[in-house]
C-alpha cells in the first residue's frame, strides 16, 4: 500500500510556509504521497479560543521569538530572506478558497508555494486579488474562471467541510500532518518524523 500523508496548511501561518517550501522534496525521497489540505485555522481558533488571531500576537516575547526562529529556519533551508508580513496575521480566505478549488489539480502545490513566496518573501498581501490573479496566470490557469469558481457556493461549502474535518481530527495549529492510521504531528519541526511514520505505517 502506498504511504500517504495529509498536509494541513494555512496561508497566514509562517511555519506552514516553511513546510510547504520543502515538503515535496522530503516526501518524494521516501516515496510518500502527499494530500495537500487547505483549511482556515482562524475558524478553529475562534471556536476553541474565542478569537481568530494567532495566540502568538497576544505575547510579544513569543512573537519576537517566532519571527527570529522563522528567519533562522528560512536561512537553514536556504530559502530567500524572510519578510515579516504587515499586518500579521492576514485573512487568507481568498487563496484558501482557490486552493480548495484546485484540490486534485497537480498544480496546487506550486500555487501554494508561489502564494507563500509572495507573502513571506516579498510582502504581498493575502487579500490582494491582483497578485493572486498574476500568480494564477503565471501558472497557466484561466484566472478569471478560477476566481469565479473559488467564490462559488460549492467551494465555500467544501472549505467549511475541510475546516470542520480538521477540527474533528484534532487539528489546533498549522502545519499539521496526519498519517493514514491517524497519527498526528504538529509543526514544521515534525515534518520529517511525520513522513517517516507515514512510511512505517503503510
Amino acid at each position: 500500500m502506498t504511504a500517504r500523508l495529509q498536509f494541513w496548511f494555512e496561508f497566514a501561518s509562517p511555519y506552514s510556509y516553511l513546510s510547504a517550501m520543502r515538503i515535496e522534496e522530503t516526501a518524494n525521497r521516501s516515496g510518500v504521497e502527499l494530500d495537500w489540505r487547505p483549511f482556515l485555522l482562524g475558524a478553529i481558533f475562534k471556536k476553541d479560543l474565542g478569537s481568530i488571531d494567532s495566540p502568538m500576537t497576544k505575547n510579544p516575547k513569543k512573537a519576537d521569538y517566532m519571527w527570529m526562529d522563522v528567519a533562522r529556519q528560512s536561512h537553514r533551508y536556504r530559502l530567500p530572506p524572510f519578510k515579516v508580513p504587515d499586518p500579521f496575521p492576514q485573512n487568507g480566505l481568498l487563496p484558501t478558497r482557490i486552493a480548495c478549488h484546485l484540490m486534485g489539480d497537480s498544480r496546487l502545490p506550486e500555487f501554494a508555494r508561489t502564494v507563500y513566496s509572495a507573502h513571506f518573501q516579498k510582502g504581498a498581501g493575502l487579500t490582494d486579488a491582483t497578485a493572486l490573479t498574476n500568480i494564477l496566470e503565471q501558472l497557466g490557469f484561466d484566472a478569471k474562471s478560477v476566481l469565479e469558481k473559488a467564490g462559488s457556493l460549492t467551494v465555500k461549502q467544501k472549505l467549511r467541510n475541510l475546516t470542520d474535518e480538521a477540527d474533528s481530527l484534532g487539528v489546533f495549529g498549522a502545519p499539521f500532518f496526519v498519517t493514514q492510521n491517524g497519527e498526528m504531528f504538529w509543526g514544521d519541526d515534525r515534518l520529517e518524523q511525520a513522513v517517516e511514520s507515514a512510511l512505517a505505517k503503510s
